[in-house]
């Protein structure tokens, strides 16, 4: 079990990166929220020890989005109606550029981590291999469908 101390630094260093990653695949204030706590929580329970601060940065990554998928899969959201989502995520202190946010938010679920963790988190090909459990020619393949995805959507001519 993880020191008071060795949380809070976690949280402070990843708190904008598991925020983003859960509205990214939820799409709802409220539920980044549990999910967010839960992270914390499992990284506070965990035992192992890192080799250096790259994989702890992988771990909660992977974490958060193994949440994220499970979150999507319950009996409770699969079976709740939401009257609207009023989150808005300008008004947040983690502002993101939101039209490209959204539009990587409304990729299907095989492009999301892919973009998110090479443009956002500046990981490589074959670092996100690693991450995802896939070949590295399939991450980028992925890459390339989801930027042309984006172009589309964006009407870019130099997406990149």
């Amino acid at each position: 079990m993880k020191s008071e101390c060795e949380v809070n630094c976690a949280v402070d260093r990843y708190a904008d990166t598991v925020r983003r990653i859960c509205l990214l695949h939820l799409k709802n204030y409220s539920d980044t929220e549990d999910i967010f706590q839960s992270v914390f929580l499992k990284y506070m329970l965990y035992n192992g020890a890192f080799r250096d601060e790259e994989h702890e940065k992988a771990w909660i990554i992977r974490v958060t989005i193994n949440a994220c998928k499970d979150f999507l899969k319950s009996f409770y959201h699969k079976n709740v109606v939401f009257l609207e989502d009023t989150y808005d995520i300008e008004t947040e202190a983690y502002t993101i550029e939101s039209d490209v946010f959204n539009e990587v938010a409304s990729l299907p679920k095989k492009y999301k981590d892919v973009i998110y963790l090479h443009y956002y988190e500046g990981y490589t090909a074959s670092e996100i291999s690693e991450m995802i459990g896939k070949k590295e020619n399939t991450v980028y393949t992925l890459l390339s469908r989801a930027r042309l995805l984006l172009k589309e959507k964006l009407g870019g001519d130099d997406f990149e």
